[in-house]
């Protein structure tokens, strides 16, 4: 078994209590508008080409496939030939023993609370190696995710995790599709199971203006995790306006202009009324 992983951030602080090691796997089934990880969307390999890059061709080798017209595979001989070093893979394979010593060998310094944190991309896109990867890890596991997987899935994650981050995009099913390309209907059922098991997380809302920072949408919010003992809180985080200048690396377009909602626009009180502690992060 084998699982693809594009980013791991070592001495994370944000990703949960303590000290971390952060590991974003690759593949998401959103299409978020918004989203600030468009290397982690594929499941699959891809190289990202940094800004500065002449086109000079040194690149175009004869065993890249993509020069013969064929798709990308992510192989990385494109980036050996760069001059300039502006290509790299994002992507690569690990088993599940693989990754877990990789996440070990900074095990000293990840205890009084501290762990490991499994981001994406989406986490239960890859269960199977997310699974088997958790329990080959005897430190506290944090898992972020969309809730935008099958139940049974979902169930099996929430098992193995010690803490869950579970991101609420949008209370309204026709703006969320419109917004992320997903019914929220699912996720909104796994939320009801996260409630039920007890298991404590967090939810997070990545706010952007005129999309789901209404004081209508926050309320609904609310009211999802209203007389939730196992919330811990509910983080607020701020559309990060630097998200564009990634996705000309992986070849995307960005054609939106979004922006970050200013803090004092934004009535906190629809969720400490019901007794839910919310912070901007």
């Amino acid at each position: 078994m084998q699982g693809t992983v594009f980013d791991i951030k070592e001495f994370s602080v944000y990703d949960g209590p303590g000290i971390r090691v952060t590991v974003f796997l690759k593949g998401c089934p959103l299409r978020c508008k918004w989203c600030h990880n468009p290397e982690g969307l594929s499941p699959t390999p891809e190289v990202m080409v940094s800004s500065g890059c002449m086109e000079c061709g040194a690149c175009h080798v004869a065993r890249c496939r993509k020069a013969a017209g064929d798709s990308c595979t992510g192989c990385g001989e494109c980036v050996t030939k760069c001059p300039n070093a502006l290509r790299k893979v994002s992507g690569k394979a690990y088993t599940p023993k693989e990754l877990a010593d990789a996440v070990m060998k900074n095990a000293i310094f990840l205890t009084d609370g501290g762990g490991v944190t499994f981001s994406g991309g989406e986490p239960t896109m890859q269960a199977d190696f997310l699974c088997e990867t958790m329990s080959l890890i005897p430190l506290h596991k944090t898992v972020q995710t969309c809730g935008y997987c099958k139940s049974d899935t979902f169930e099996r994650v929430l098992g193995l995790a010690d803490l869950i981050f579970f991101d609420i995009k949008h209370t309204d099913p026709a703006l969320h599709k419109e917004y992320t390309g997903v019914s929220n209907e699912l996720i909104f059922k796994n939320l009801e199971l996260l409630k039920a098991s007890k298991k404590p997380f967090i939810c997070r809302i990545p706010l952007v203006k005129g999309v789901n920072d209404s004081a209508e949408n926050l309320r609904a919010t609310a009211e999802l995790l209203y007389d939730c003992p196992s919330l811990i809180r509910v983080e607020l985080l701020p559309y990060n306006a630097a998200a564009g200048a990634k996705y000309k690396m992986v070849g995307k377009d960005f054609n939106y202009d979004f922006t970050a909602p200013e803090r004092e626009s934004i009535d906190l009180s629809v969720f400490t009324d019901r007794k839910i502690e919310a912070r901007f992060m």
